[in-house]
């Protein structure tokens, strides 16, 4: 049960994730746009996809 939610949240935060493991200057804003609006696809892909921006 426990691992199910990890990877439930990795998958939610992966956004977040992969912005930080790019180094992307703006990491702490797409956390919390993921945060707030990625319960919404819409504001996950937008989260998504600027995490993939320079």
């Amino acid at each position: 049960m426990t691992t199910l939610l990890a990877i439930i949240l990795l998958f939610y935060f992966l956004p977040w994730v992969i912005a930080l493991l790019r180094g992307h200057r703006n990491s702490t804003a797409i956390f919390v746009l993921n945060l707030f609006l990625g319960w919404t696809f819409i504001g996950w892909v937008v989260a998504l996809v600027w995490s993939f921006t320079i």
